[in-house]
């Protein structure tokens, strides 16, 4: 029977609350990146960016950060259907910092945690047969219910004729050895840990741990004694992880290094050590459950190892399997790896939370277009956040939970509106320009990270740029300037970036020629959008020249979409077929041909809200259809 898994791991799930500030104390901390962590959680993710199909067994709690790890790893394709929610306990957190090379201050929250009460009934035996393999770690083999469970899966895998891989993930610390601030150290001897460990490896296939863990794992201080006391107790591959020095394998007798198979690995910067290895791991899993000679499985990993300490935080610093082939096969000029732009960039459009294959927004993040209507008919401004929150709901109701609906809206005034948007499976676009106002000017100030580190991480950053070639050149520079300071400051806060242009001004029009121009200059300038929303050009040649511009410059980014410029829905249709007839025009986001005649009839006092939600919704429904049937005929 083939195996519908290539592997199932089991054991720690935790929040990573990671220190903002490098090169301090925790007690100096002032903010906190957050992310999932446990070594074996961050080995699914690991080995699911590499392209193999992973699954994790163990429980959060019925909380917020239960849910969070839950949505994460569903977000990176792990299967989570044994990922259990725990109603009695809470979910495990750690407390991280990047202080130095050596120092990595660490506290764990793990008392009664939810990962801890994994127990022997959570093991499905049709489960762990469904995988190539199973992984378990060593700190779940540090209390007797935990190990029962890992001892259970361990042996189901064995009769079922699965692979057992060891990742002997020591932590004194969770095996109550040292006090509550002792989370950073790697070793201490403990004849009991070594007993227990010795207990585990007869039934292992693959073994991997650092020369520490290596010694807690075969009872001596020296690394070569030590495996070669583990080899008398098991024919495992052993992996020794040697830092600086790479790795070495061990398919037999161990003798001394030269026994084994040497991979030297990069000499690079080392900015963050935790998290590792579990990315080295999640390398060698991709190769050594493939078949590949190990010395490939041990380039795999090793070249994982070196991108995860070389970021921020353990799992998100993992690489796609695009990204560790480039770094194979191209190598960095750069000693720190997080500062190459072509790897970073790499890593950021191919480890995507969610790639949208469609997006259909409802555009109402108009912000002076809606004073002058409120204006006009002498309404007090609130009245536009009502009208927005109509809009929202009208977007649910066209839209009826499609894959790929979204909404532009705004935080000024249509506050009520982006909040609740939260709350629904939506696709969520949020403006920073200042409406109306030319040149571009950011409506957020000067400090423009900080203030975009407040925004919520589902928010995509639109900024609506007023740009043209024939512009002078002082206006041209200020633009591209304040577009680069904005591009970096949603890398730095991990926001996807929405980059609309618009030639027409004034008396000059759309100028589908300079756009193409435009979108080669801002690549040539290192800024690269997720999104790219351009006029509605009634052109296929022009999509067609725009997608190959992207595709060369850029092929793992989200898409191209349609702006309405309050087109007519029938000038619209012909739009979509030409932009559909492109490979990256994926969708559009419509503002004023949805709303505009309904929000001078609302704010007239000649709509109730029901009647203003289902007229917007109709019109944004039919423009949907439109954009499918423009699609059937592409």
């Amino acid at each position: 029977m083939a195996s519908e898994l290539d592997v199932i791991c089991i054991g720690r799930s935790s929040v990573d609350l990671y220190g903002g500030q490098v090169g301090g104390r925790l007690e100096d901390m002032m903010s906190f990146d957050k992310y999932i962590g446990g070594s074996p959680t961050n080995i699914s993710v690991g080995t699911a960016r590499l392209g193999l199909k992973s699954a994790l067994i163990t429980r959060v709690g019925d909380e917020h950060m239960g849910r969070f790890i839950k949505e994460q790893l569903h977000a990176e394709g792990v299967d989570i259907s044994h990922v259990i929610t725990d109603k009695e306990r809470l979910s495990a957190l750690v407390l991280l910092g990047i202080r130095d090379e050596d120092q990595f201050p660490l506290i764990f929250y793990r008392e009664n945690c939810a990962d801890m009460a994994i127990c022997e009934d959570d093991i499905d035996e049709a489960f762990i047969k469904s995988a190539k393999s199973v992984l378990v770690t060593g700190t779940h083999f540090s209390t007797p219910s935990v190990s029962a469970a890992s001892f259970k899966a361990m042996r189901l895998a064995r009769q079922a004729g699965r692979k057992v891989a060891f990742d002997i993930d020591y932590r004194p610390n969770l095996w109550a050895l040292g006090g509550h601030g002792d989370g950073e150290a790697r070793f201490a001897e403990s004849a009991f840990v070594s007993n227990h460990l010795k207990t585990i490896l007869p039934h292992c296939d693959l073994i991997v741990g650092t020369e520490e863990e290596w010694q807690i794992a075969g009872g001596a201080l020296d690394t070569l004694e030590a495996l070669a006391n583990a080899r008398s107790l098991s024919d495992a591959v052993f992996v020794c992880k040697r830092g600086a020095m790479g790795c070495v394998i061990f398919e037999h007798e161990i003798g001394d290094w030269d026994n084994g198979i040497s991979v030297p690995v990069q000499k690079i910067e080392v900015f963050n050590v935790l998290g590792a290895g579990d990315g080295f791991m999640s390398g060698f899993l991709r190769g050594w459950l493939r078949d590949e000679p190990l010395a490939r499985c041990a380039e795999y990993a090793n070249g994982c190892g070196a991108l995860a300490v070389s970021r921020h935080g353990c799992a998100p610093a993992y690489p796609s399997f695009r990204e560790l082939m480039h770094l194979l096969d191209e190598g960095s000029p750069h000693h720190a790896l997080r500062k190459d732009p072509k790897l970073e960039q790499l890593h950021w459009s191919t480890t995507r939370k969610k790639r949208h294959e469609t997006l259909l927004a409802f555009a109402f993040d108009h912000r002076y277009q809606f004073e002058e209507i409120a204006q006009k008919y002498g309404r007090d401004k609130s009245v536009i956040d009502d009208f927005k929150s109509l809009a929202l709901k009208a977007t649910l109701q066209a839209t009826k939970g499609r894959d790929g609906a979204g909404i532009l809206v705004d935080d000024r005034l249509g506050r009520g509106a982006l909040h609740k948007a939260s709350d629904h499976d939506l696709w969520i676009g949020r403006p920073i320009e200042a409406s109306g106002v030319f040149p571009l000017t950011f409506e957020e100030g000067p400090s423009l990270g900080a203030r975009l580190a407040s925004w919520p991480e589902n928010h995509c950053i639109k900024v609506l740029a007023p740009l043209r070639i024939d512009d002078d050149e002082a206006l041209i520079s200020y633009h591209e300037k304040m577009l680069m300071r904005l591009a970096d400051a949603c890398r730095q806060t991990r926001h996807e970036f929405l980059l609309e242009i618009i030639t027409e001004r004034g008396d000059k029009p759309t100028a589908p020629d300079q756009i193409l121009q435009l979108m080669e200059r801002l690549y040539g300038l290192g800024i690269y959008p997720d999104w790219w929303k351009l006029e509605p050009v009634d052109d296929a040649s022009f999509w067609q020249q725009a997608s190959e511009i992207v595709a060369n410059h850029d092929p793992h980014i989200q898409g191209i979409i349609i702006l309405g410029k309050n087109m007519p829905s029938q000038q619209l249709a012909s739009v979509f077929k030409a932009g559909r007839s492109a490979s990256m025009v994926n969708g559009f986001a419509i503002g004023r041909t949805i709303f505009g005649d309904v929000a001078q009839n609302y704010f007239a006092e000649n709509l109730l809200d029901d009647e203003a939600i289902d007229e917007m919704a109709d019109i944004f429904s039919s423009l949907i259809q439109l954009w499918d049937d423009a699609g059937e005929t592409t």
